[in-house]
């Protein structure tokens, strides 16, 4: 039997379980496949494991339901969470993930910001867009009131089209709100699903979003999303290109369980 905690951030859930005395040594790919599973299993957006790393605080070592891997920035703030839970965190340090080292910060309040990393200048795909925030994304921006695109049907159409079918890509649709505010829904691969948030993607939005509407050269994007509310912060650095970016929200405990493997 080995324990397991449930964490959510704005919607987003996940398990996590403490690895680092190696309680667990089998399929990680088969475990997630098996307990994030809505119906038959705990249910959940990814699995985390948290291990030893010599270099930081922890390893988050992350698994989409399906089994895939990639960086997930609302799991990373439920992992901090975590961490600071486990007593192997405390305000702010340093963590690595499957693209490299992250720094965090657990604020008082119960919200976690994490340092994001941007791969690439926000490219133009005909009338959309497609940034690289850790996990590749493809971004549509949508009418407040006209557009009434399904997110699973659009995803699905973008996600399985020629160019993204091997590798997979996550799919947005951004709704521009007030200045500096914006909706955003999301199809997310590995879960092959719209999700109540997908952190990841809120940073790539927002991004987007200064990158096109803001003329300040720093700031924060609020990002709200079906399980609630996100910020970026962001400084420009060149047309396309952000630095100092940070994801920031709440990391929310939900249960204790035990697994039996």
């Amino acid at each position: 039997m080995i324990d397991f905690y449930k964490y959510q951030g704005a919607g987003n859930d996940f398990i996590l379980i403490d690895n680092r005395q190696n309680v667990f040594t089998g399929d990680k790919v088969a475990l997630a496949k098996k307990w994030c599973a809505r119906r038959f299993g705990i249910g959940s957006d990814g699995l985390i494991f948290i291990e030893k790393d010599a270099d930081t605080a922890f390893l988050m070592d992350f698994y989409n339901p399906d089994g895939s891997q990639s960086f997930c920035g609302n799991g990373s703030r439920c992992a901090i969470a975590f961490a600071h839970f486990l007593k192997i965190f405390d305000a702010k340090g340093q963590f690595k993930a499957i693209d490299g080292i992250h720094e965090a910060v657990h604020l008082s309040n119960g919200q976690v910001k994490i340092g994001m990393h941007q791969y690439g200048a926000i490219e133009r795909v005909g009338n959309d867009y497609y940034v690289d925030t850790g996990s590749p994304h493809y971004l549509s921006y949508e009418q407040e009131e006209a557009d009434e695109r399904s997110i699973v049907t659009f995803g699905r159409e973008v996600r399985y089209s020629p160019a993204y079918a091997v590798n997979g890509v996550n799919v947005n649709l951004i709704t521009p709100r007030k200045k500096g505010k914006i909706t955003v829904r999301t199809y997310e691969r590995g879960v092959e699903n719209e999700t109540l948030a997908c952190g990841t993607g809120a940073t790539a939005c927002g991004l987007s979003y200064a990158d096109l509407f803001l003329t300040e050269s720093e700031g924060v994007v609020d990002v709200a999303v079906k399980g609630g509310d996100l910020k970026i912060h962001f400084t420009k650095e060149s047309e396309g290109l952000f630095k100092d970016i940070w994801l920031e929200g709440p990391a929310v405990f939900v249960f204790k369980g035990r697994l039996d493997v």
